[in-house]
This record gives C-alpha cells, structure tokens and sequence, in this order.
C-alpha cells in the first residue's frame, strides 16, 4: 500500500488525515492531535499533502516540507465545490484530498519565515490604523458635545485638541477625559511612524515592491503588500490581469470596464480584502 496523496485538515487542536493509494480508495482515515502532527508525517514515506490555505497554513507547509514532504496550499473557495453533503473535519479533508487532484487547480505559493514576518507588520500597522480612527472618531464625537468641531482629517486634530484646552466653557472633566484619548493618539503615532519606516527600509531592498510602487495609486506601502501577498515566489510576474486577479490580488473582472463601475470594496469572496482596499486609498 502505497499512500499518494493526503488531505490534511487543520484546526486549533484536532486534526484530521485522509490519503488515498495509487487506485484512489481511501487508506487513511484519522484524527490526531495538534501536538502528534510532525511526529506523525515525519514516520510517513514522502508524499503529496494538500492544506487549505488558512491560518497557519503556511507554518504546517513549511514543518511538512521540511520532513521531505511536498506540500500544497490551496484557496478554500476552491475546496468548497468537493465538500459533500454533512459537513465535518472527516468531509473537509478528503475534499482537500479530491481538490488537489484536479490538474486545473491552482495552489498558493508558500511564504518564508521572513516574509510572513514582514506581513505581521502590515497586520500590526492596519490595526494600529484602525485605533486610531477609532480615537479620532470618540473625540470629535466628545468635543461635538460641546459645540467644537472642525474639518475632517486626522491632521485637524491637533487644532480641535488646542481649541478644547482654551474653550473655558468646556467642563474641566471633560478634557481631562479627552486628554486621556489624546494622549493615546499621541502614542499610536509615535508607533505608525516608527512601524512605517521600517516598511519603507523593507520596500527599499526589495526590486518587486519598488517596482509595484511606480504604479499609479499603489505606493510603498501598497508595493509591500502586493509583493508579500499576492505575487509567486518562482515566477515575480503576470502575462496578464486575470492570472493576477486570480491570485487574489484584485477583485474578479477589475481589468475590464465593469470593475471601473464599481464602487470600492465592492467584491466577491475570491477577492482579497487589503490589496484592494491599498488601491483605493493611494497608499500615501
């Protein structure tokens, strides 16, 4: 018996096998646990093995190949179609076992240690963003109250805060409070600079990201994120839009005259949330 492919369903603590043989009948039917699962595959002769691309997707593809190992990483809205009726761990990994199989589908490149580190700072700056938001909204809302307001941008802020500290009708509480708000605004800052330029020193050696950054509406930080998400790491190219789109780079049918109609995040599931949401900022 000889096991040629293995769909490996993956989760916080269980996880489940199904490989086939050379006549494709099911030889491989089991549970084990999260911590059982390099042991496990490490006394398997080398195989296939197909992951959906998820959370830790990448780290479970480097262990395995790393045990001699091909493994293969595949979008989960691909998977979705081999999926029987009664969905569970035991239907998940031999659908991932069937998708991998078909000679059209098409796999996700598996990131390095660096370059998923170098996406923890694009994830660590797009939540440090949204506090902030979040801290620029709570005090316009609390100085609103009071009558103060002024223009829109996070740039205005530092004369609404100056305004509140001189308005003598403003109750003393009330700016302690939005003091307390200011002085974490401060903070974020300080951090977003720090964190951006060290994603600036990240696109500066990096050829693709400078290159993506000459586009039009992407900029460095828009490069960096494309380069780390959604190009190959064999082949750093495109010989078309739809191959790009594909990938999860832009949504589906944005290189024809519909995508230019549609309002921004306007997407399907196959698109990718970030890249996208970069193009319409500008990214600086």
């Amino acid at each position: 018996m000889t096991i040629i492919r293995v769909g490996l369903d993956t989760s916080k603590h269980v996880f489940q096998i199904h490989g086939v043989d050379e006549n494709e009948q099911a030889v491989l039917r089991r549970q084990i646990r999260r911590g059982a699962v390099e042991k496990f595959f490490a006394k398997l002769p080398s195989t296939r093995i197909g992951i959906e691309a998820c959370g830790a997707s990448h780290h479970w593809a480097r262990l395995l190949r790393g045990l001699g190992h091909e493994v293969l990483l595949m979008p989960p809205q691909y998977i979705k179609a081999y999926v029987k009726r009664g969905k569970n761990d035991k239907i998940d990994a031999e659908a991932i076992c069937e998708a991998m199989s078909r000679p059209t589908m098409r796999f996700v490149p598996v990131k390095t240690a660096e370059q998923q580190a170098a996406l923890t700072m694009l994830g660590v700056r797009d939540l440090l963003v949204k506090q902030r938001t979040m801290l620029i909204n709570a005090i316009r809302g609390h100085a609103a109250e009071f009558g103060v307001t002024t223009a829109k941008g996070p740039k205005q802020i530092a004369e609404l805060l100056a305004r509140l500290a001189s308005d003598e009708d403003v109750p003393g509480l009330a700016r302690e409070m939005i003091g307390v708000l200011a002085s974490q605004l401060n903070g974020l800052d300080i951090k977003l600079k720090a964190l951006e330029a060290r994603l600036m020193t990240w696109h500066r050696q990096d050829q693709t990201s400078q290159c993506l950054a000459t586009i039009p509406g992407i900029g460095p930080i828009g490069g960096v994120s494309f380069a780390l998400k959604s190009l190959p790491s064999r082949k750093r190219g495109y010989r078309t839009p739809k191959p790009f789109a594909r990938a999860g780079v832009l949504p589906p049918g944005s290189a024809s005259h519909r995508a230019r109609t549609r309002p921004p995040g306007d997407r399907s599931s196959a698109g990718s949330a970030a890249p996208a949401t970069r193009i319409c900022d500008g990214c600086w």
